[in-house]
């Protein structure tokens, strides 16, 4: 299984307490998701997270197939980064860091996954894991 890196930065013309509060909520994973993805979350979410917070979904990243995902935040800095890894799911390693920094005009957003899939196909891996990683606010 090939292991691959993703990388996405954009730069969002807030705040970084704006910025930290909305992306680091559970409760908007579902307003930062590609919608492609057929997301929804089974879980009861708490207001803030923590380390240690598992999540459950139902996704449906390839061929409208839904599947059950569960993630665990394993790392936190406030309104410096945090970390989400798969615990099971449909990828055979997930690593996603999210990491925030105040920039003249805004707050960069830095988004880092690593990730595999059972397939062998880099395009796959590519749409599957790398559009996942360019959320938008």
């Amino acid at each position: 299984m090939a292991i691959h890196r993703f990388e996405a930065v954009q730069v969002l013309p807030t705040d970084l307490d704006t910025a930290w509060d909305f992306f680091s909520s559970p409760a908007n994973l579902p307003a930062i998701t590609p919608p492609w993805l057929g997301f929804k979350v089974t879980s009861k979410l708490p207001d803030a997270m923590y380390p240690g917070l598992f999540v459950t979904y139902k996704v449906s990243p390839l061929f409208g197939i839904a599947l059950d995902w569960v993630t665990e935040i394993t790392h936190i800095s406030d309104k410096e980064f945090f970390v989400d890894e798969q615990r099971t799911g449909p990828y055979r390693i997930w690593h996603h860091e999210h990491h925030f920094r105040d920039v003249p005009g805004g707050v960069e957003m830095r988004d880092i996954v690593h990730g595999g899939v059972s397939s062998s196909s880099p395009s796959l891996a590519r749409r599957s894991l790398g559009s996942l990683s360019a959320r938008s606010s």
